[in-house]
């Protein structure tokens, strides 16, 4: 279900649609987006900071987690944007495992919602980037390597200092996707204990929920049998205040007879 579709029959805003279609338009961008030189992404976003935070006071404003929803996608472009200035591609890519895309596709039109979709795209590229990046500087490391090899001119003392250079080279990679890995590892850990804490204050949640419901049943339960008891009195009571009508009424004629 789409955000726009999901307010049913309500009227919409238009401070929201202008909303709804330049985030639209940026996620479009960011699908399309090959290289940082794209300046209009950046405007567009900006400018979608500012329209949310204008709907947020808006006196008619949407839902609650329609809000949040926006704010999540609004938060995903400005992260996905700032991720691309990093220096390093290891750098980009531990940035990216940090950004959470939206969750509800924008428009109708989407089956899977477009900031997803970026999300998969940039993590591919930037992973790619990190192999090109680690072949590349091993080949022109080797290349190095090779060129100093035939010349017997060169010291061995410069032959020590590439092998040297190499070895730091992949020295500081090996730490970057070890660093990587750490991180992912101590985010899904992170994921791992949230998650068991709402298992549980839901699981928690839930056993009140049925002793309210058990003691809630005891108490109509004891309600409908004083019902019952005040309703057996009472039919009591009738019986007896007719009984004594009637004999009031017999003793009546017995003591002063019909005149003659």
């Amino acid at each position: 279900m789409a955000l726009t579709s999901s307010l049913g029959s309500m009227p919409v805003p238009r401070a929201e649609l202008k909303l709804v279609r330049l985030l639209s338009r940026c996620e479009v961008l960011a699908a399309d987006r090959r290289s940082a030189g794209e300046w209009r992404l950046e405007k567009y976003v900006a400018a979608l900071e500012e329209m949310l935070l204008e709907l947020k006071k808006h006196s008619s404003k949407p839902a609650p987690e329609v809000l949040n929803e926006y704010s999540r996608k609004v938060d995903f472009l400005k992260g996905m944007l700032e991720t691309e200035k990093l220096s390093s591609s290891s750098e980009k890519a531990l940035a990216n495992q940090f950004l959470a895309p939206g969750r509800i596709p924008t428009t109708t039109k989407e089956r899977v919602p477009a900031t997803q979709t970026v999300h998969l795209q940039t993590k591919a590229r930037y992973a790619g980037e990190m192999r090109s990046e680690l072949l590349g500087l091993e080949e022109t490391s080797l290349r190095k390597r090779a060129g100093f090899l035939p010349d017997e001119k060169q010291s061995a003392a410069d032959l020590d200092a590439v092998l040297q250079h190499h070895h730091s080279i992949q020295e500081k990679l090996a730490e970057e996707m070890l660093h990587l890995a750490r991180n992912l590892k101590n985010n899904t850990l992170v994921a791992q204990n949230v998650i068991k804490q709402d298992n549980q204050t839901l699981s928690h949640s839930l056993k009140l929920a049925d002793q309210n419901f058990e003691k809630l049943k005891d108490e109509s339960d004891r309600l409908e049998q004083h019902a019952k008891k005040s309703v057996n009195w009472l039919l009591w009571l009738m019986l007896i205040v007719v009984c004594f009508i009637f004999i009031s009424m017999i003793l009546f004629i017995r003591i002063f007879p019909k005149l003659r």
